[in-house]
């Protein structure tokens, strides 16, 4: 028995696989894949149905497929380095430090990247090249699953990996131990005749079909998250809460799908914030706990349940989820008019500007009435420090509450909130208001202020008393609803890589026929998809496991080949007739027949040992007959002119 595989000698590349049809092989070469033949080379019918159909065919190609995925990677690139319209705040802020280039991005919709024309153009182009890829190949799929290996080719020599010997088992014989062998190798098979064909690697499509799949389900993963995406802000003090409605949102964008009208009824209270950092050590500051503790409701009738929020761990209430995103110190402070009324009271959040907390704020009066009976509407900017030292200045040392000072300017005037134009909370506007000279006799117009010390605004206009500190947190309301569907796919898609990669697609046949001398001729071929070593190891495998059932039949031997007539000249010298190579020197041919040398014959005609081969005198091994089961190597050539 003998197995070869072919080779052609030259380097295959894996961008077009050989046509198996167009050497001979027929069907049985045939629909190895579901991949469409590329035709970008070739020229289209004339006519406007030909370039439709042409067109159809490049759009739904591999190649062009590729192309666009690679596209929609590129336009991708400016919606991350670019501010986004869901935050107008940066978007403001990069206009201003930038005003040459905004109104070009503006044009070109760099601001709103995933919902602009060119980048929407290209998603739509993928989606509907995916679908015309997809479609097609699955039903080519289907009709493979549901039909017969094709049967084995005329000239199985023609295959890349062959094998072949004689047997007495009948033929039927040998067709019944092949298709079992074949099937308990999980290959589908097909009798025809006395020859049997075996197919297997179905899995390969599969997993081919199953990334394209993948693919299409995380562009759909992907579009659902930008329709349906909401998102919003909310800063909550120590002690208040938060009920999922507009009104309540610091700031709120939503999606095509997804509204105002969508939110679904929950609410949660901030209890109270947990938080730990460094105290000693080059990692002092650092911070090692954030955790908001919080109670939670969900529903209409729902009960409060306690719970807690950290980093990278968020809430899910509702389909939503709460993120902690920051926190801070919000100052509690008293301020009276000039008519000695409370004006204000409460907290006043200040946002950090440094790992150390130092914050900044913006206290706003608008009800104040001054000591004439006028309303004089008060404002107090300035800076606030956990932990603080006058000597300093306005900077923290340490982001916990160890000696928190505040730091006020005060101003009076109007703060322009009734000309119905939004101002920031965090930010004071000072073009209609007049700043108090605070410690004339210093020159210094502030204040610093410890936990419950206060003082007095200039011409008996008010007061301001630092009662205390409260913590309060940033948390962002999300609703995303792809998120599941596009990890399912992404899971998918690697799975069905695996697959294409590493299970090969492959075709065997096994042929026995009734030989001239009355023996079976048992043939095998193996054919797969890609040239590969593993299909003549396969083809192997399965001949050594029907050896039991249709064992090689072992070789005739030799003929002996007809002595030549003696005649004078051999009759004469016997010597030079043994040994010709020794005729032209007598000498040596009578020194060797005296020397004892063990390797030539005794006058008895026995020698005494076995002579090596290849060593003078040894005799030449017989050649194998034709029909002997010597390892055959088959060419190329050889199997061209079988």
């Amino acid at each position: 028995m003998s197995t070869t595989q072919k080779t052609d000698g030259d380097v295959r590349t894996a961008e077009a696989e050989p046509d198996r049809t167009e050497e001979g092989l027929g069907a049985a070469g045939a629909q190895l894949s579901t991949q469409p033949v590329d035709s970008l080379s070739r020229v289209p019918a004339m006519g406007v149905l030909g370039w439709l159909r042409w067109m159809w065919r490049q759009l739904t190609s591999m190649r062009v497929a590729l192309i666009l995925l690679f596209l929609l990677s590129l336009a991708a690139i400016p919606g991350s380095l670019i501010p986004q319209r869901s935050d107008e705040l940066k978007v403001a802020a990069f206009t201003k430090a930038h005003p040459t280039v905004s109104p070009l991005y503006e044009r070109l919709g760099m601001f709103h990247v995933y919902s602009s024309p060119w980048f929407s153009a290209i998603y739509i182009l993928l989606f509907v090249s995916l679908s015309g890829c997809i479609i097609p190949r699955s039903w080519q799929f289907v009709g493979q699953l549901r039909s017969k290996p094709p049967a084995a080719p005329r000239h199985l020599t023609r295959l890349p990996a062959y094998s072949t010997w004689r047997t007495d088992a009948s033929p039927e014989q040998v067709t019944e131990a092949a298709r079992k062998a074949l099937r308990g190798r999980r290959f589908r098979t097909s009798v025809t005749g006395t020859s049997v064909a075996g197919e297997k690697g179905y899995l390969r499509e599969t997993g081919n079909l199953l990334f394209h799949v993948a693919l299409f389900g995380l562009l759909i993963g992907f579009a659902l998250t930008s329709l349906e995406k909401a998102e919003g802000g909310k800063l909550i003090v120590q002690g208040d809460g938060f009920t999922n409605n507009l009104t309540q949102y610091d700031d709120f964008s939503g999606g095509t799908l997804y509204g105002a009208d969508d939110l679904k009824p929950f609410g949660f209270t901030l209890n109270s914030f947990d938080q730990q950092y460094s105290t000693s050590g080059p990692e002092k500051g650092t911070a090692l706990k954030f955790q908001a503790n919080i109670t939670y409701w969900n529903g209409a009738e729902g009960k409060p349940v306690k719970g807690s929020i950290s980093v990278n761990h968020p809430l899910n209430l509702g389909g939503e989820k709460i993120y902690l995103i920051s926190h801070g110190y919000a100052p509690v402070v008293t301020v009276k008019d000039g008519q000695g009324n409370v004006a204000y009271q409460g907290p006043v959040p200040f946002l950090p500007q440094d790992t150390n907390l130092t914050s900044t704020g913006v206290v706003k009066v608008p009800d104040a009435v001054g000591k004439n009976g006028k309303p004089d509407q008060l404002a107090f900017k300035g800076y606030f420090t956990p932990t603080g030292d006058t000597t300093r200045g306005p900077f923290s040392v340490f982001p916990e509450l160890v000696q928190p000072l505040l730091w006020l300017n005060a101003y009076h005037g109007d703060l322009g909130l009734d000309s119905g134009i939004p101002q920031n909370v965090y930010q004071l506007d000072t073009a209609h208001m007049k700043q108090y000279q605070l410690n004339t006799g210093t020159g210094v117009n502030g204040v610093v202020l410890k936990p419950g010390a206060s003082f007095d605004l200039p011409g008996g206009a008010g007061t301001l008393t630092f009662d205390g500190v409260k913590t309060w947190a940033s948390f962002s309301i999300s609703h995303q609803s792809g998120n599941e569907l596009a990890l399912v796919s992404a899971f998918c898609a690697i799975l069905g890589l695996m697959g294409s990669l590493f299970i090969q697609r492959r075709r065997i046949w096994v042929r026995a026929a009734t030989a001239a001398d009355g023996s079976t001729l048992v043939e095998l071929g193996g054919l797969g998809r890609s040239e590969s070593a593993r299909i003549a190891d396969e083809l192997g495998d399965l001949g050594m496991q029907l050896q039991p059932d249709a064992p090689a039949k072992p070789s005739d031997p030799p003929k002996p080949e007809p002595e030549p007539e003696p005649d004078a000249a051999t009759t004469a010298e016997p010597a030079d007739a043994e040994h010709p190579e020794d005729s032209e020197h007598p000498e040596d041919s009578e020194h060797a027949e005296h020397s004892g040398d063990p390797a030539v014959s005794d006058p008895s005609g026995t020698p005494d040992t076995l002579a090596t081969p290849g060593d003078p005198g040894a005799p030449a091994a017989p050649a194998a007959p034709e029909d002997s089961e010597a390892p055959r190597h088959q060419t190329d050539d050889e199997g061209a002119r079988a």
